[in-house]
């Protein structure tokens, strides 16, 4: 199975509804909206195994909230 367009997330809020995420394009920070915000995620050197192949890990690094 293909895994270049998916990534395993690391880190962040307990209740994300996925920890494996599509990608657009890889290697770009991703921006998960998430409970009023948005969850940040870098992309790091590590490699994960899961049911869906080898992933990228992209690692939490900030909360940014929606302004209202």
């Amino acid at each position: 199975m293909s895994s270049s367009a998916k990534a395993v997330l690391e880190g962040g809020p307990d209740d994300l509804p996925s920890r494996i995420v599509p990608i657009t394009p890889p290697g770009v920070e991703l921006k998960i909206r998430h409970r009023g915000g948005y969850e940040h995620f870098k992309v790091t050197t590590q490699h994960r195994e899961t049911e869906e192949g080898r992933l990228t890990v992209y690692e939490w690094f900030e909360r940014t909230e929606i302004a209202e």
